[in-house]
């Protein structure tokens, strides 16, 4: 196992019993980079808010081991599958707005995703030769919009 991946696992673990959850956190390296997963009897906190916690955590172990990820791999924080169902969501979405886009010759502007869910998108359209997928707008209002090429 990467050792990066590791030590955010370390982290996590101990974070975590710090601040008196009931969490314990295993760790594997994928394709995408190293994922956490959380499991015990508080991932309801996790989960909460749409896995805004699990957002947090994500950017905080990219704040302190970043450094020594390669630019492909991500920290991905998942409890009782959250991320992967979400992953699915996103694709399902991606393929509708792509047929939307194909029959009405018009944009489509997805609502407010975060940059991990809007590369999940970019990443599913990306080996679509008709379209063009792109982030519009500035900070918290960024949103992915499909269109023709």
């Amino acid at each position: 196992m990467n050792e990066i991946c590791q030590q955010a696992e370390t982290f996590l673990n101990e974070t975590l019993s710090e601040m008196r959850f009931d969490l314990s956190v295993s760790s594997k390296w994928t394709d995408e980079g190293c994922l956490l997963d959380m499991s015990g009897e508080d991932v309801s906190f996790l989960l909460a808010e749409n896995g805004e916690m699990l957002d947090a955590f994500e950017t905080l172990l990219f704040q302190i081991f970043g450094r020594n990820l390669e630019r492909e791999h991500r920290f991905i924080c998942d409890a009782d599958g959250f991320r992967r169902t979400r992953k699915a969501e996103l694709q399902a979405m991606a393929r509708f707005a792509a047929e939307n886009v194909r029959k009405t010759s018009r944009p489509f502007t997805f609502g407010v995703l975060n940059s991990t869910e809007r590369r999940i998108i970019h990443l599913s359209l990306q080996k679509e030769e008709d379209l063009l997928t792109e982030s519009v707008g500035n900070g918290r209002d960024r949103r992915l919009q499909v269109r023709l090429k």
